[in-house]
């Protein structure tokens, strides 16, 4: 029992001591206790476009090439749909050719990432930091300084045009 308990305590340790290395290699910090924006249901329901319903607060994914700010080329700023926040630089954005909006880099203070084991694969998911709004995932197959490909939904975006 000594011995099964002292691997599992090992094991998890092991596990937790990866986990903190792979968040330090990107934009990952943990979440505050309370996302900072907070609605209930009813009330993200009421603020909401159905299909940002769908993204936003239930993981939901757009069908690609069907935002219009997948071929958004202008300076600005790409914000939170759900609360606001600035999330992304048009001078962080690329054309993946996947079909979503693709940035290599998001602004500081910008997402949170985290992982999960969606339809029993492992990934990287994107949400908001002020809210912990369903964004879309992150990549390792992005161009450099990153390597990163930041893959967001369009209906969870807002674009601001000006400076970016």
């Amino acid at each position: 029992m000594t011995n099964r308990r002292s691997f599992i305590l090992k094991s998890g340790a092991a596990l937790l001591t990866g986990i903190a290395a792979w968040q330090a290699r990107g934009s990952m910090a943990a979440p505050a206790a309370a996302w900072e924006v907070t609605h209930t249901d009813a009330e993200w329901r009421a603020k909401l476009t159905p299909a940002q319903y769908e993204v936003l607060r239930k993981h939901g994914t757009e069908r690609p090439f069907s935002s219009p700010l997948y071929k958004e080329h202008r300076a600005g700023k790409f914000s939170c749909a759900g609360c606001g926040n600035p999330l992304f630089s048009s001078k962080n954005k690329f054309d993946s050719g996947t079909g979503w909006p693709s940035f290599w880099k998001p602004l500081d203070r910008g997402v949170y990432t985290s992982r999960t084991t969606s339809l029993g694969l492992y990934g990287v998911e994107v949400q908001c930091r002020r809210c912990g709004s369903h964004l879309g995932d992150v990549f390792d197959d992005g161009p450099e300084p990153t390597g990163l490909r930041y893959c967001i939904d369009g209906v969870a975006l807002n674009f601001t045009p000006g400076e970016a």
